[in-house]
């Protein structure tokens, strides 16, 4: 049994040969988030799995080493309403995606609340950091995307969390997280490299 396939007997919900994986996005309002989940899974109204205040899930099927795997992604709205919904988000999540916008630094600042109240309902999904909108950071001075660059790399060591920079108008690094993330589930032979390259998308773990 190859290790896709043998998720299903891990604790990981199954329906026949599907396994279902569930992910949870958190940040701010107007980070990108819907955007950025859209730009991977579709609009395609059968992706949309639930949608309820504060709260919009989506799902994404695909095929591992053989086996039907299903990512059900919940997108947490950003306002401060909407940490009731973090438990429910975040239980039994595989991944949990912090989410902040490269061109508005409160956002960033805003990442380590999202963080300690996610670590309060799951201690062991995988942490990943992402600075969304990167089309417009790098049109911002060098000395400014710097600043953010160390910021965003301080925090990312502190959350033990692999960082990305993506861009959803441009499909950066948006696909490169997902294959990410199943690499480090099943411990697939797929790794990234990173790249700390001043006006090029950072990936730094």
């Amino acid at each position: 049994m190859d290790s896709a396939a043998a998720a299903a007997s891990a604790g990981y919900e199954s329906d026949s040969d599907l396994v279902s994986l569930k992910i949870s996005i958190l940040g701010d309002c107007q980070t990108g988030k819907t955007s950025f989940l859209i730009k991977y899974v579709g609009y395609e109204e059968e992706n949309m799995s639930l949608e309820m205040k504060g709260l919009n899930v989506m799902d994404k099927t695909m095929c591992v080493q053989g086996a039907r795997i299903s990512f059900r992604i919940w997108d947490v709205a950003g306002d401060n309403r909407s940490f009731d919904q973090v438990p429910i988000a975040c239980k039994d999540a595989v991944a949990i995606l912090f989410m902040f916008d490269l061109t508005s630094r409160c956002t960033l600042n805003s990442i380590i609340g999202w963080y300690n109240e996610a670590r309060k309902w799951n201690k062991t999904a995988i942490p990943i950091l992402i600075g969304t909108k990167f089309d417009d950071f790098v049109l911002l001075p060098p000395d400014i995307q710097w600043t953010v660059i160390t910021q965003a790399r301080t925090y990312a060591r502190a959350m033990k969390a692999t960082l990305f920079f993506s861009s959803s108008t441009h499909n950066i690094n948006v696909n490169k997280i997902f294959k990410f993330i199943m690499a480090k589930l099943f411990s697939l032979p797929w790794t990234v490299n990173r790249n700390l390259t001043l006006g090029e998308p950072i990936i730094d773990f």
